[in-house]
């Protein structure tokens, strides 16, 4: 039994799970500030390189319930371990590239599959396994991971592309990332009871779950085809296919070469989503915390809700300079960012009880589709009409949807029944 006056096992396995997660959000910044340098260079158009973000964008989120089974069948430290490897791959073969197919191999295969197997649904099996006491705070801990690395990596990346050429951020973030595996293989561990203990807040005694042998694909599809029979599935997919139409399909991929198209320096937009990163930290945070103290549902639905007034807004406040109004918006947007994460995860693990996670998976799935349509959207929209401003509309528009989806899921007496063979 462990002691008492002895800081709890979970935390170290959080604190290794929040320094992947961070490696792993590096290359995900990458994109915003590299499709001008590679657009000179290439001559490539927006959207033929938003589609290579698109199919990252996709895959990241298709993988990921597929990832949470996997983790179920393997383990988290072999899944996320390997991850690395692929995201480093993909981020390294970037510099032999010479061709737009190359790209999206690179970019959006490779990176999307890496990224997808160790993101949303590795944040929600460390949190449902390791914690009872605490689990919206480190779910909003890990998740902000993503936005922390966005903070670290953005500026340097935008600094070495045009210093060093984007070659050179490619390889750093690729060392960056086989920096992080010794670090998961040494700390991470499945299950509390591996290390004799148990999840962090549950009672004495608890007994970890056993290992399925059945096929990681089978046990996700099948989670699928039960949770799809439910209206609240639904309500969340499409809530979270808006949610990431509007954080990472258009502002992370598209917010620098729209800034860029005013009059900004790419190195100053870049570092102005980085600061979206300080804020989301801070504003995912908060919302664990508000997760576990106030009915998820309404959380979603106030925070869809601001974030349409501020997407609506955003047209007017973009200019050369970087205006007050201008900082207010970063500060805002970044609270908001993916402050919508530990609400859903709750809400999965609430209506779908053990298989919350995969269900999580799923519903993320929805959310990179929704972010891969907003990439290659809005640079169409870019390259017909030489403005991003329609992308912005559009996008105000869908989070008052999601918003009112949001407030539509009933409250569930039990956990739904989910398939488990």
């Amino acid at each position: 039994m462990q002691s008492e006056t002895r800081l709890h096992r979970a935390w170290f396995v959080a604190a290794a799970a929040f320094i992947a997660l961070l490696a792993a959000a590096g290359f995900r910044a990458a994109p915003g500030v590299l499709i001008d340098p590679l657009h000179n260079e290439f001559g490539w158009s927006r959207a033929t390189i938003a589609s290579a973000v698109s199919v990252n964008l996709v895959l990241y989120g298709l993988f990921s319930p597929f990832a949470a089974a996997l983790m179920e069948r393997f383990g988290m430290r072999r899944v996320a371990s390997t991850a690395l490897f692929v995201v480093a791959i993909g981020a390294g073969g970037t510099v032999f590239m010479n061709a737009s197919w190359q790209l999206i191999l690179c970019w959006g295969v490779l990176v999307g599959v890496g990224t997808g197997s160790m993101a949303m649904s590795f944040a929600a099996t460390v949190a449902a396994r390791w914690f009872v006491r605490s689990r919206g705070v480190v779910t909003g801990v890990l998740t902000a991971a993503g936005a922390t690395g966005q903070l670290i990596f953005l500026p340097i990346v935008a600094n070495l592309a045009v210093d060093e050429g984007w070659r050179t951020a490619s390889l750093v973030i690729a060392i960056a990332a086989l920096a992080v595996v010794p670090v998961v293989l040494l700390v991470v561990r499945d299950h509390p009871s591996d290390v004799g203990t148990t999840a962090y807040g549950a009672e004495p005694g608890e007994v970890a779950p056993v290992a399925r042998t059945g096929g990681s694909a089978r046990r996700a599809l099948s989670v699928l085809g039960s949770a799809a029979r439910t209206r609240t599935f639904w309500l969340l997919a499409v809530g979270f296919a808006i949610c990431g139409a509007t954080t990472n399909g258009l502002v992370s991929t598209h917010f620098v070469p729209a800034a860029h198209d005013h009059g900004m320096p790419q190195t100053t937009a870049a570092g102005l989503l980085a600061l979206v990163g300080i804020f989301d930290v801070v504003g995912t945070i908060a919302s664990g915390w508000l997760t576990d103290r106030v009915d998820p549902r309404i959380l979603l639905g106030v925070y869809y809700a601001l974030r349409g007034v501020s997407l609506a807004l955003l047209p007017q406040l973009l200019s050369g300079t970087v205006e007050p109004s201008m900082w207010a918006f970063i500060i805002f947007y970044g609270l908001d960012w993916v402050a919508t994460v530990p609400p859903t995860v709750a809400l999965c693990v609430r209506q779908y009880g053990a298989a919350g996670p995969i269900v999580f998976g799923w519903v993320f799935a929805s959310h990179q589709l929704g972010a891969g349509l907003a990439a290659f959207g809005a640079g169409a929209i870019r390259d017909s009409s030489g403005s991003y401003a329609l992308a912005w509309y559009i996008a105000a528009s869908l989070a008052v949807i999601a918003s009112v989806a949001s407030l539509s899921i009933t409250k569930a007496a039990k956990p739904e029944p989910v398939l488990v063979g």
